[in-house]
């Protein structure tokens, strides 16, 4: 069985936390902020995990990690 590779854009974007969760960086952040209230973009500069449905399709493009 060959070795698994990594999906680079993901590895980019995702960390993996201790406790094996998936942290990323919120979206909606470059570009259009004027229409966006500053509350808003006060939230959106925190990361966030990744969701329980969508974990299992993240991990998978990282094997490795």
């Amino acid at each position: 069985m060959p070795k698994l590779k990594t999906h680079r854009g993901a590895a980019k974007r995702l960390k993996v936390t201790g406790t094996g969760k998936l942290k990323k960086r919120s979206g909606h952040k470059s570009h259009l902020l004027t229409g966006k209230a500053a509350k808003r973009t006060r939230r959106l500069r925190k990361a966030s995990l990744v969701s329980p449905c969508e974990y299992d399709r993240m991990r998978k493009l990282l094997p490795y990690l």
